[in-house]
């Protein structure tokens, strides 16, 4: 005889309760990049649209940003740490394969034992862990989850390389996902397209250090034209795909808010979707550069607290990067 297998006694649905940043002190400014780059501050602005950029100082790790901004979003959502039962982290820089970085954060936030492991889906990294906060939440596995983004991109940083160098910059956002009586996740439209993943990539692996010596530290390295066709084209394909399965118009529409790539992509996504001029749109990359995992989160906590968005807005949330990999919903704001 089949055993009946009992239904998980989750919520009906699922939102973000509080959201929280932490940007590194340091502020690095494109004048700083121009020591070692044969460019100018007016071509960097221009290309992508970054003046300043945070990178972290020796005590800023993966995990010390990472505690800072979970702190705030637990406060934020006004709940107790102990009640969090999974704790996500989405980051290509903890430089360690094993353990999770996760599992100490989780520690340092007074989680208690949740389920905690570490996301490695590039810039897409936190929008693939909010789809899977949201199915835990739902199935009823944890009663709260917490989402991070946190990269110390400055790490992975080639100074020498005019296409990237002025590019990336370090910190930590965090969400908590939790119940919800209404809708305020929508459908996830996630994916990948491997046949693109030479162009973004890590230079070199790490066993190459088993055998060779005299090589350079690995960067992150991109073929810079490729990306911004894929990120303008398709992925304005994906963001539209990610209203129509939310059932919401771009007129209906509060918030845009795209991971911080590059200003010109940003600004042909918002022309590509045809969004109304009411639509706030997110352009944090000019003062905090790309920060891959982190940069949607560190960019919701400054609009909410700038007061250029506000709780139950409305906001499209897309991730695109390495892999090639992707994810966009609907979400509404804590």
């Amino acid at each position: 005889m089949t055993a009946k297998i009992k239904p998980g006694k989750g919520a009906p649905y699922a939102r973000i309760l509080g959201v929280g940043g932490y940007r590194p002190t340091r502020v690095v400014p494109n004048e700083e990049i121009l020591k070692h780059i044969d460019s100018s501050d007016e071509w960097i602005r221009s290309r992508s649209g970054i003046a300043t950029r945070h990178w972290a100082g020796p005590e800023e790790t993966v995990a010390a940003m990472s505690v800072e901004a979970a702190g705030k979003a637990i406060a934020d959502a006004g709940i107790d740490p102990e009640r969090i039962g999974a704790v996500l982290v989405a980051t290509v820089s903890h430089f360690k394969q094993t353990p999770a970085i996760a599992t100490e954060i989780a520690h340092k936030v007074g989680a208690g034992t949740p389920a905690a492991f570490d996301i490695s889906a590039g810039c897409a990294g936190f929008g693939y862990g909010l789809t899977l906060a949201k199915g835990m939440v739902v199935e009823g596995s944890a009663e709260y989850v917490l989402v991070i983004g946190v990269e110390r991109l400055s790490d992975l940083t080639d100074l020498e390389d005019r296409a990237t160098a002025f590019l990336f910059g370090d910190g930590a956002g965090a969400v908590i996902v939790g119940p919800s009586e209404v809708p305020a996740i929508g459908p996830t439209v996630w994916g990948s397209e491997g046949d693109k993943a030479e162009t973004i990539k890590q230079t070199l692996a790490w066993d190459v250090y088993r055998t060779e010596t005299d090589v350079r530290f690995p960067a992150i390295t991109q073929e810079g034209q490729a990306v911004f066709r894929w990120a303008v084209f398709e992925m304005a394909k994906i963001a539209q795909q990610a209203l129509d399965e939310a059932g919401v118009a771009p007129e209906d529409l509060d918030v845009f808010i795209p991971h911080q790539a590059n200003m010109r992509i940003i600004d042909s996504m918002v022309k590509t979707l045809k969004l109304p001029e009411s639509v706030v749109v997110a352009r944090d990359v000019e003062t905090t550069g790309n920060t891959s995992a982190a940069s949607i989160p560190l960019a919701m906590e400054r609009l909410l607290a700038t007061g250029a968005a506000k709780s139950g807005d409305t906001a499209l949330v897309i991730g695109f990067g390495a892999g090639l990999v992707y994810a966009a919903t609907v979400v509404t704001l804590p």
